[in-house]
């Protein structure tokens, strides 16, 4: 009998972790910061990465991640 698969994370793809990303996307969706004031504070955490990085995951991330925080804040 066949092992059910899990779902692959969108993800994988990418070069920073899953946590990073998830953090730049909410940062920006959550505060009136500008991308480049995202990659200031995540340059002050230790994080290298431009702000067109962060527009690109936003731009593909934050569906995904407003579906997560709209069923965690129905529960």
């Amino acid at each position: 009998m066949p092992r059910p698969r899990k779902p692959a994370s969108p993800l994988r793809y990418f070069n920073s972790s899953p946590e990073v990303i998830r953090m730049a996307v909410m940062l920006y969706v959550q505060y009136p910061l500008s991308l480049r004031n995202i990659e200031d504070l995540l340059f002050k955490y230790g994080i290298g990465i431009c702000h067109e990085t962060v527009r690109l995951w936003w731009n593909r991330f934050e569906p995904m991640l407003a579906a997560d925080i709209r069923s965690v804040s129905v529960e």
